[in-house]
């Protein structure tokens, strides 16, 4: 028995596999399209793609878009409501925000209606006493009623439960006995920080998503184990770390981003072996284009992410900023007479016009197809030939026609509109963030990502990039590199001069113990157990926050003001000593370490020939406006000492990469194709 990894991403449009053996054996990839009605469907033929024997498997990591999908496309269970009496409307009334910023158009369906949301007597205060005794008789009631409408989950949530959950937790206890299944969620047990709004949100999120993603994880476990797996499946979470599959439901609401944030943590594993410390991940797919940034070999984290519009969720994630941008996104003219690409993508079924399967509106993987860049005889996932014919027919009548265009020049206007789209996503989480792109490295990776990345570098003026050696595959990559994590949040929301230090030690060390029995009770092997710790703070009056590292449980109040004030000067420019500085809530965030994959595997074996040998063919490619003849080169017989100057184009089995005029690759020592960008 190998003991062999794999690690499984769920994405828009493909589903990427990778297996790799110990010690340096064997390494396998698959790429196969996803399958949206059933995820697991993909899943399982990702695994017979790439010949994986589940019994010799020790290790199963996936990386899954089920609960995404689901509150995106509102396919959600039906969900009942328990709240403090007089705070009903809380979800729908939300802050003092609008759908659109402009007139007073646009609708908003919370994620509970009305008719299933109940009000009971109960009441804490701010800090934490009780104003009105739980009515238990009211709240059975409550609970019946819901089940009675067709409820499949139950949230309750009261006001301050995050100071006192007393009541929150004797809810619960009632409801246990009457509720048919165990899909009861506890606002404070999801989120125990102040705000009912955003806490609120998030435990109604956790309680929609939660049979949806339970029903999907059984299935696919029980298709592993029909299939001789014997191991745990692990999940990814949003918090770039896994989960046993076996308790992921519990909080289903930490699986949101779980895809975007495998590929963040891949590009971080890599950056980290690479010697490189400041990354822009760019994660281009079919569906999307996800952006991150990761300093000092650490990925950045937000608690205050928001899905769309009036639904935020407040649980620690990686913070990635994600656009409609993918290789699928659909190209038209808008009713201004303006080229448009995406948000709306052609997806998985029937995908880009090139793939055959029926798709009629052109894509940007088509004007990709027409300007050079991919090849029409070895499309991934495509039988045969594409059909150039019926590319340029709708390319023509869809784009060049009503806007007077060529051919080539409005395959060039959809990548040039694409690109700016990109670009825009990229500024998103660098300049106005007060990052200058040009001290990043770009990390290209996804199916489409590689082929757009040169033209954003030298539009962002970022000098070199970084293409992973297998830059499709790479989301799958971050499942097998991705530690066990769990995040812990308290809200103590007092200014440091009146801060009780020792009741904030013992939140850290309550903290540790909770992340400690997590990772003993998933009962996965860990190589061993950190811990890192997090303080969110404020000056007093202020809304938005800043978050900063500490040392742990022997934590002091000087150093809290100490990191709070460098934090503020970093962000700001300023100081302000005369306001004070409020201590809002304390994180940690409990990694259990497991063992490393050998990215150093990936790195290609064809190192015996020459960069002459490597070259396949050349054919003409557009760019700025004109074709160039390019060379076009297999990657996977690249030498390790490769080095050659753009034009060029480099395809392999996951993804093809384009390389600009006059720009310089090399390879390293992880196989990664180093790009130096020219101006």
């Amino acid at each position: 028995m190998n003991e062999a990894i794999v690690g499984v991403d769920v994405g828009g449009t493909f589903t990427d596999l990778v297996y790799m053996e110990p010690g340096g054996g064997d390494v396998r990839i698959a790429k196969v399209p996803t399958t949206p009605a059933n995820q697991a469907e993909g899943f399982m033929a990702a695994l017979a793609e790439a010949g994986v024997e589940l019994a010799s498997a020790a290790n199963i990591s996936h990386g899954t878009t089920t609960t995404t999908n689901a509150l995106l496309e509102r396919k959600l269970s039906r969900c009942g409501l328990i709240t403090t009496k007089g705070f009903r409307d809380v979800l729908e009334l939300g802050r003092r925000t609008r759908p659109r910023p402009y007139g007073l158009l646009g609708s908003f369906t919370p994620l509970v209606p009305r008719e299933l949301r109940y009000e009971v007597a109960e009441r804490m205060d701010a800090e934490g006493n009780v104003l009105t005794p739980l009515d238990e008789e009211a709240l059975r009631q409550a609970v019946r009623r819901l089940i009675a409408a067709g409820c499949e989950s139950l949230v309750v949530h009261f006001l301050h439960s995050y100071r006192n959950p007393a009541h929150e937790r004797r809810a619960v206890e009632i409801a246990r006995e009457i509720w048919p299944n165990a899909y009861i969620t506890a606002g404070h047990a999801i989120l125990s920080e102040y705000r009912e709004y955003e806490r609120g949100v998030t435990a109604t999120v956790n309680a929609s998503v939660q049979p949806v993603l339970q029903r999907y994880l059984e299935n696919l476990r029980r298709e592993l184990a029909d299939g001789g797996f014997r191991h745990d499946l692990l999940v990814m979470q949003g918090n770039g770390g896994s989960i046993s599959s076996a308790i992921a439901a519990e909080a289903a609401v930490k699986t949101v981003m779980s895809g975007p944030a495998s590929g963040v943590m891949a590009a971080a594993a890599t950056a980290r072996a690479a010697g490189i410390d400041n990354l822009i991940t760019f994660d281009t797919g079919g569906t999307s284009c996800d952006v991150g940034l990761v300093q000092g070999g650490v990925p950045d984290v937000t608690a205050e992410m928001e899905l769309e519009y009036a639904m935020p969720i407040h649980v620690p994630m990686v913070d990635v900023h994600t656009i409609g941008a993918g290789g699928g996104s659909i190209a038209f003219v808008n009713e201004a007479g303006m080229l448009q690409v995406g948000p709306e993508s052609a997806g998985a079924e029937p995908g880009p016009i090139c793939y055959g399967r029926g798709g009629a509106r052109p894509t940007i993987t088509d004007a990709n197809l027409l300007l050079g860049r991919l090849d029409p005889a070895h499309l991934l996932g495509v039988a045969g030939e594409a059909p150039l014919k019926a590319v340029r027919d709708a390319v023509m009548r869809e784009i060049g026609a009503p806007l007077g265009l060529g051919l080539e020049a409005a395959a060039a206007a959809i990548i040039d509109i694409g690109n700016d789209r990109m670009a825009g996503a990229i500024r998103m989480v660098t300049l106005a963030r007060g990052h200058d792109p040009r001290d990043f490295t770009l990390f290209a990776f996804g199916g489409a990502g590689p082929m757009h990345a040169a033209a954003l570098a030298r539009e962002l003026s970022i000098p070199r990039l970084l293409v992973p050696a297998c830059p499709g595959i790479t989301n799958a990559i971050g499942c097998i590199t991705a530690d066990l994590r769990h995040d812990y949040v308290n809200t103590l929301n007092a200014p440091l001069s009146a801060l009780d230090i020792n009741a904030a030690r013992a939140i850290l060390e309550a903290q540790i113990a909770e992340g400690r029995a997590t990772i003993e009770r998933e009962g996965v092997a860990v190589t061993g157990i950190d811990c890192l710790h997090f303080a969110d703070m404020q000056f007093e009056g202020q809304t938005h926050l800043l978050t900063v590292a500490i040392s742990g449980t022997g934590v002091q109040v000087a150093e809290l003001q100490a990191a709070f004030e460098a934090a503020y000067l970093e962000r700001f420019h300023v100081e302000l000593p005369e306001i004070r500085a409020v201590l809002v809530s304390l994180h940690t965030a409990v990694i259990g370490r497991r063992p490393g994959a050998p990215l150093e595997a990936l790195a290609a074996a064809g190192n015996q020939v020459s960069v002459t040998d490597a070259r396949r063919d050349q054919r003409p490619v557009w760019f700025a406006g004109r074709a160039h003849e390019t060379p076009v080169y297999r990657r996977h017989l690249l030498p390790a000492d490769a080095a050659l100057i753009g034009p060029a184009i480099i395809e392999q089995l996951d993804c093809t990469t384009v390389i600009e005029p006059d720009n310089g690759v090399s390879l390293d020592g992880l196989g990664n194709l180093v790009i130096e960008v020219t101006a």
